[in-house]
């Protein structure tokens, strides 16, 4: 009997390349210095990067997304975190990373590897950099299974750590986040109840979980009751705003949700993004209620609110609002310039106000050119609206009220309105 034919090897044939990415040479280790900035621009493009590889191809994206954490921190030790800024960057990449890992359709055997790399980033992140990445630990799991396997990896060296004898070697443990949040994802609650009744402290980061058991239980009166009583000196009081808020607007009671977390729960890091942020969320409230709550909340700040009520199309509170605290001149005058064809009279009383505030002193790093701004878009406005005249009279009203001893505003604009500085 003839035996059967070997397949030739075609010598020409070779493995298929290894992907090459390129923010890999970018971030070894202590690639960056001091400064914040060319960090957080290599970040964003990493991110991009594998982003656009996720979209060909979620396995090679996945691959990405952890060689990329895993090189974050070694990368970053020397740079300035003061600011907050490097830190920020990195948790918005994590943000973005993690459904692009969670989602990849790996096989079980892949994923343990992925999972078993990123806790050893995570071991090994001194700074720290990803000390989020564990609160996603169950979502990165994917599935019960796996979720349950590094529950019972991390439950016993965090009971220790929360135990009575911790001071004998247990203490901080960094997987407390990612324990809890492998026993939710593995639907294992009682568990996690009985991990938080040991917790030496209330800390919300801790306690959050409970919150998620209890609404993945369906409690959610009881969920809500156990975010309120997580209340601190030092508990972050907008992130436990902002599940108490949830809790109310899955259940649909968003007009008991607005009046007791809206503003709380949605505090931004402007006054703008604050009102955006509670519009969005509250279509059914008029712009004006949004608005008039905000400020009632915040007296002696209603001229910051300005920009908030601009955006809204509601002119005449903006200009009232401007005038009752101070408000930012730069501000002021950009309305000016933008809406003096569109709107050149709520545009002349923005510019007014403008040069009222730079008069009274107010505004950061003010020159001569914010004042002929100011002026000349006032003016633009002015004539677009047929109130040339008026708004002049008003202006030379702002110049001879000018106080000393610094007087830039009466000392640049005499001259276009035929005044003598005295």
């Amino acid at each position: 009997m003839d035996k059967p034919m070997q397949e030739k090897k075609d010598p020409h044939m070779t493995k298929a390349p290894k992907h090459k990415w390129t923010f890999a040479a970018r971030f070894r280790y202590h690639a960056f210095g001091w400064r914040s900035q060319p960090a957080i621009e290599r970040v964003k493009e990493a991110v991009s990067e594998i982003k656009a590889a996720a979209r060909q191809d979620m396995i090679l994206g996945a691959e990405g997304a952890i060689l990329l954490l895993e090189k974050l921190s070694p990368a970053l030790e020397q740079v300035d975190s003061s600011s907050g800024a490097i830190g920020s960057a990195v948790n918005n990449a994590i943000e973005t990373l993690v459904p692009i890992i969670a989602q990849a359709p790996s096989d079980e055997t892949t994923r343990s590897s992925w999972l078993d790399r990123l806790w050893k980033a995570v071991e090994e992140d001194a700074i720290p950099y990803i000390e989020i990445l564990p609160e996603y630990w169950g979502v990165l799991c994917r599935t019960q299974e796996m979720a349950s396997h590094w529950g019972d990896e991390l439950i016993i060296p965090l009971r220790h750590s929360w135990s009575q004898d911790r001071r004998a070697g247990g203490g901080y443990f960094k997987g407390t986040s990612a324990c809890l949040s492998a026993l939710c994802a593995a639907g294992r609650y009682p568990e996690v109840f009985s991990l938080l009744d040991l917790a030496p402290y209330k800390f919300w980061s801790y306690r959050q979980w409970g919150v998620k058991a209890l609404i993945a239980m369906g409690k959610q009166a009881e969920a809500l009751r156990y975010a309120e009583e997580s209340r601190g000196i030092n508990e972050p009081v907008a992130a436990i705003a902002a599940a108490c808020e949830q809790i109310l607007l899955d259940s649909g009671m968003a007009d008991e949700a607005y009046r007791r977390y809206a503003i709380t729960a949605n505090q931004k890091t402007t006054y703008l993004a604050t009102f955006r942020a509670i519009a969005k969320k509250y279509p059914q409230k008029t712009s004006r209620d949004i608005l008039a709550d905000l400020v009632a909340k915040s007296p002696g700040n209603e001229g910051k609110w300005f920009a908030a009520a601009k955006s809204a199309g509601l002119y005449s509170e903006a200009i009232e609002l401007a005038n009752r605290t101070p408000c930012d001149p730069k501000t002021l005058i950009r309305a000016a310039r933008d809406m003096k064809s569109r709107e050149p009279r709520f545009a002349v009383e923005a510019g007014v106000t403008a040069l009222r505030w730079l008069a009274a002193g107010y505004g950061y790093e003010i020159t001569g050119f914010d004042v002929r701004e100011a002026y000349q878009f006032t003016m633009e406005a002015a004539r677009n609206a047929g109130c040339e005249g008026n708004a002049r009279e008003r202006i030379r009203a702002v110049v001879a009220s000018d106080p000393p001893p610094i007087r830039m505003v009466s000392t640049i604009l005499s001259s276009e309105l035929g005044m003598l500085v005295k």
